[in-house]
């Protein structure tokens, strides 16, 4: 494997054949099949899941990782092209990530989105022009729109409980933040379950329609598995019957990059906050899932965080696993 982009750039298999991976590391683990290999890690981003998990993947198949981040001590990195470097930042990141790939055997980088272009953001034009740099395979640890990490290890999870994929119901909620967040996790998030071949719902305030291009991604791996997509914005229709409700925060594509009129939005909207009485209507065993970090008492309460329908520290133990899976399909191949 050449990479690890987007779930949807790999075929059905390719994927139940990362899942089968993950699963077996698990079961049996192999703690020196990446003996002297080194990820190189680049957070253009913050990070506590991301960090640790790939850092921990290393270290269990034997291999070892270093990490780069101008919050950590490196000199701040310019990403623009053409621009008279006369700022805070002493270094481009034209030279900086083939220094980096140079000293690792693959390179993962994070980069949020820059909230100023939504079509930028939805082509993922600045992480593809990072990637281009790298002449060693890219691992993506959330650009602008992808976190296939986070989806991989959402898949897993879903798998380890049991829930069904044909059939199984999946709403994708839209929740209040302070903060107007990326598109990556629910784009993300959506194409999974799509590719999961699950009855999807995206429930979302009309403000918060998730942008055309990705419902339309969406919809083609809905056809191709057998899932469905479709949108609301009435809690109560949209959770009846549902096995899953995976919360998240996203910005509104109609003022994207404006924050003062994403406030605005949000001012009548306090109450999507996930609260136990959602879940009335929803399928007895139906779970609540989050990718973390979670605000409490603003996405979600503390009843159902630490209630028996959560399962958001399963997912976080399976970003490990599951990025152990993609580390030993590009690093042990290689060896």
């Amino acid at each position: 494997m050449r990479g690890f982009n987007d779930l949807s750039e790999l075929a059905p298999e390719a994927v139940e054949h990362l899942l089968d991976t993950a699963k077996r590391l698990e079961k049996h683990p192999e703690p020196r099949a990446l003996e002297g290999k080194v990820l190189a890690l680049l957070f253009l981003s913050p990070s506590l899941r991301t960090l640790t998990s790939f850092q921990a993947a290393m270290l269990r198949l034997g291999g070892g990782s270093f990490v780069a981040s101008p919050q950590g001590g490196i000199h701040g990195l310019e990403s623009r092209r053409g621009v008279t470097m006369d700022g805070v930042a002493a270094e481009h990141i034209r030279e900086a990530i083939p220094v980096l790939a140079s000293y690792g055997d693959a390179l993962g980088i994070r980069a949020f989105a820059a909230r100023e272009s939504l079509d930028d953001d939805i082509e993922d034009r600045d992480f593809q022009a990072m990637a281009e740099l790298s002449p060693v395979p890219i691992i993506n640890m959330e650009s602008a729109i992808r976190h296939p990490c986070q989806s991989l290890a959402d898949w897993k999870t879903m798998d380890d409980l049991g829930l069904p994929r044909a059939g199984g119901k999946f709403v994708l909620s839209w929740a209040n933040h302070p903060r107007a967040l990326p598109l990556a996790v629910p784009a993300s998030t959506l194409q999974m379950a799509a590719m999961r071949g699950m009855e999807v719902t995206v429930l979302r305030p009309d403000e918060f329609a998730l942008p055309e291009k990705v419902m339309a991604r969406a919809h083609e791996s809905a056809a191709s598995s057998g899932g469905s997509i479709r949108e609301s914005d009435d809690p109560r229709e949209a959770l009846s019957g549902a096995t899953v409700v995976y919360a998240k925060a996203w910005s509104s594509a109609s003022h994207y990059g404006d924050d003062d009129a994403q406030r605005a939005l949000k001012k009548e909207l306090t109450g999507w906050c996930v609260e136990e009485s959602w879940f009335d209507r929803a399928a007895p065993d139906c779970r609540f899932m989050h990718c973390l970090p979670v605000r409490r008492g603003v996405v979600v309460s503390d009843e159902v965080l630490e209630g028996e329908r959560s399962v958001v520290i399963h997912q976080a133990r399976n970003r490990m696993w599951a990025q152990m899976a993609v580390l030993y399909e590009i690093l042990k191949e290689a060896s």
